[in-house]
């Protein structure tokens, strides 16, 4: 399947590391921007929410 992969919108414009997400109804999957073929962390939705939340604090 394929993924809408989205980049953080506090990266840096000088090419820095970087996290990309795709997101659907059951899965959040995270992965490295400058791997984008390795591996991808998948969480629950509620898992991604509750971290989001908690470094936006």
């Amino acid at each position: 399947m394929a993924y809408a992969w989205r980049k953080s919108s506090y990266r840096g414009s000088d090419g820095g590391n970087c996290l990309e997400v795709a997101a659907h109804p059951s899965a959040v999957h995270v992965r490295d921007s400058r791997n984008p073929t390795g591996p991808a962390l998948t969480v629950a939705p509620a898992t991604w929410s509750a971290f989001a939340a908690h470094v936006g604090a």
